[in-house]
């Protein structure tokens, strides 16, 4: 295993779709999410496809029609339309934290759907994880937004993307998969198709931001499977939360937004409850192993 090298392409993938998040930020200030969801479901389903076809992997296959799979692109499918219009409609600070939330759900979820041994002190961390993610909704507030509500229903989405994705069959081709989950992504715009305003004309500028979004998001993608299968899971996840720095400095930077002291507190708990259930999981593999 090559583990620095792997931390480096982790932080570069998190990096890529930290600014995937932020041009589609500046695309839908002016888009409509449904034309946004639609584009990029199709250009990233072209591009896979080409991927595909470059790497002999199957762009159709029986495995697609399974339980699992089938399951994995409706969450992928609302997921994308949750998100998508929670990076709209709010801040992208709030909804980068928020969404850190995932790995916690999906922990959860394994022991309740999976059937996974959680004990605990990963439930407790959970927990207070999700303390976090109030902290930075502040239900009942002042400073709640009912918009930033998107964000929890995509990071419950997400998660049981996730969860799906770990019981579909081995053999099928992440290339295959992804193709996919943009198709996912273009259903998505379909729907929400009457709950948005009418398309708006793109100018050249428009579709060079799609179309970086779109690069960016691949090459993220890619730098992401990387990272997985040349370092340890234990080691490099963790740094799957530089993706909210990342979100962070360009939000703060380029956006002129200003988090107040309870979102930064509730990131960092999120942040610190996330990260102790990755070093758990190693402490439990070591003693297993």
């Amino acid at each position: 295993m090559d583990n620095p090298r792997a931390i480096i392409f982790m932080c570069l993938a998190m990096a890529g779709f930290a600014l995937e998040d932020f041009i589609i930020k500046i695309i839908a200030e002016e888009t409509p999410v449904s034309q946004v969801l639609i584009t990029i479901g199709c250009l990233g389903t072209v591009l896979f496809s080409i991927i595909a076809l470059a790497v002999k992997a199957p762009i159709f296959s029986a495995d697609i029609l399974t339980f699992p799979v089938v399951f994995r692109s409706i969450a992928d499918l609302f997921g994308a339309l949750f998100f998508v219009t929670a990076i709209a409609l709010t801040p992208l600070a709030t909804a980068s934290s928020i969404l850190q939330a995932t790995p916690l759900v999906v922990t959860l979820g394994a022991a309740v759907f999976l059937k996974e041994r959680v004990g605990w002190r990963r439930w407790t961390a959970s927990l207070v994880g999700f303390a976090g993610v109030l902290l930075i909704l502040r239900p009942g507030m002042a400073g709640f937004q009912p918009e930033s509500l998107f964000a929890v229903l995509g990071v419950l989405c997400l998660s049981a993307r996730d969860l799906a994705t770990r019981v579909m069959r081995a053999q099928l081709s992440s290339v295959t998969v992804s193709i996919y989950a943009f198709v996912a992504t273009t259903c998505a715009g379909v729907i929400a198709l009457p709950f948005t305003g009418p398309f708006t004309p793109l100018q050249n500028v428009n579709w060079f931001l799609f179309a970086c979004a779109v690069l960016i998001g691949c090459f993220a993608y890619f730098t992401l499977i990387s990272a997985t299968r040349i370092g340890d899971a234990s080691v490099v996840s963790p740094f799957r939360y530089s993706r909210l720095i990342f979100a962070l400095v360009l939000a703060m930077v380029f956006l002129g937004e200003r988090p107040d002291s309870t979102t930064f507190i509730g990131a960092a708990i999120i942040l610190i409850s996330g990260i102790y259930i990755f070093w758990r999981e190693r402490v439990l593999d070591r003693k297993t192993g």
